[in-house]
């Protein structure tokens, strides 16, 4: 019963995190607006700002949570997250100027670092063989998550563009209350590790793992398909205002519709894929229907036709919980945390990067003057980014009987 309150826990504090987005994701457009002054494009551009200012922190800081929860247990890494993460959004709601908001990222990009951490925490529990399905448990709540989040965002901001932060606060603190009752601690003696600070560092993570030849092609992928999946949280409210002139409630059922299909693909769908294709098949599988979405995306004017395209683009998250199994089954047990700290830090380094060429590339062909008008160009660069993902799996993943 303790284990089961504790992965109630865990599942949780990642739909915690992914309301915490979808919550917020509505406004953002407008709230910038708000605080900055000037037009969509210009608020598509503070927005990679502040989303590249976010996946920083969670670079610097995934491979030292990581590290971290190895040496000291998983428990208070998350318990201690949970708290700074409630005071951050408190600050959020009170910001008056777009430093403050990027203040509040930073810490905000801290406190989310703590993914991998609860990814190990899963692994910690997990059989082998049943490792790619309890990814996909947390893939679902993440999608539960956006289900949620978005609609509670889109209803709050009929109360103003900061009501949303105000939930996530409460929601915050409310499971780190939680988690201090039930939480127990998966690192025993056995798998605890010695805390050392060059470790901790995230180009030093990746360099730990480059001995295992299996790793380094497949965190490439790995890199590229985060890459090409952060142009929906980078310009998805932007692109929705633009090319439909969706509202912010439009813009969270959208979200919803997403985080929903989502749920259902990573919950109910990546067991039987696996079973029935295998794990090499099922990445590719997973790929191949990211790519072909993207390139519908880049051509549609119909925000019918967009909502309708919505659970085809869910489908193709199957791939991402069997490619997190792969790299998993070829890691140590003691390198668990380690191995989620690195991928934590590939995700932010794509969260990095992506964020500022996704809203530049928007800004450039949907601003006033632009020689081409195509707001669905960042989705063509996520496309080829898709490509090389796939790509590169075909290439070194092996075959299955």
């Amino acid at each position: 019963m303790t284990n089961r309150f504790a992965i109630l826990f865990i599942l949780m504090t990642v739909v915690i995190d992914a309301m915490g987005i979808g919550l917020i994701m509505p406004v953002m457009p407008g709230l910038i607006r708000e605080v900055g002054g000037g037009g969509l494009a210009d608020a598509a551009i503070w927005g990679g700002i502040l989303s590249t200012s976010f996946a920083v922190m969670q670079f610097l800081f995934g491979p030292l949570l990581g590290r971290l929860s190895d040496a000291f247990g998983r428990r208070p890494v998350l318990l201690v997250s949970l708290v700074v993460m409630a005071a951050d959004y408190l600050v959020m709601a009170l910001a008056g100027t777009i430093w403050l908001l990027l203040a509040g990222r930073i810490v905000g990009g801290i406190t989310a670092a703590t993914h991998s951490t609860a990814n190990a925490f899963m692994a910690d529990i997990s059989a082998p063989e049943n490792k790619a399905r309890n990814f996909g448990l947390i893939g679902a709540a993440f999608g539960a998550g956006f289900v949620l989040g978005p609609v509670l965002g889109g209803l709050l901001a009929e109360y103003g563009t900061r009501a949303p932060f105000y939930l996530a606060a409460a929601l915050a603190l409310g499971n780190a209350i939680f988690g201090a009752l039930i939480l127990p601690e998966t690192v025993t003696d056995r798998t605890r590790r010695t805390f050392y600070w060059r470790g901790a560092n995230p180009f030093s993570a990746f360099k730990g793992l480059a001995h295992l030849p299996a790793i380094r092609p497949l965190s490439l992928v790995f890199f590229f398909y985060q890459m090409a999946n952060v142009v929906y949280p980078a310009i998805w409210a932007y692109f929705c205002t633009e090319r439909f002139g969706w509202s912010p409630g439009m813009i969270g059922v959208s979200l919803a519709l997403y985080g929903l299909f989502m749920a259902a693909a990573q919950g109910m769908l990546v067991a039987p894929a696996i079973r029935r294709f295998g794990e090499t098949r099922t990445v590719l599988i997973g790929l191949s229907i990211e790519c072909a979405t993207l390139l519908i995306l880049v051509f549609l004017s119909s925000g019918t036709v967009t909502l309708a395209l919505i659970p085809v683009i869910c489908l193709g998250a199957v791939g991402l919980p069997a490619l997190q199994g792969i790299l998993s089954r070829a890691t140590p047990d003691d390198s668990q945390g380690e191995l989620q700290g690195v991928l934590s830090s590939v995700t932010s380094v794509a969260m990095i990067a992506g964020p500022i060429v996704m809203t530049q590339i928007f800004a450039m062909f949907t601003r006033d003057g632009a020689a081409l008008y195509l707001p669905g160009a960042p989705f063509l660069l996520a496309a080829v980014m898709m490509a090389l993902a796939l790509m590169i799996f075909a290439r070194v993943a092996r075959p299955e009987n």
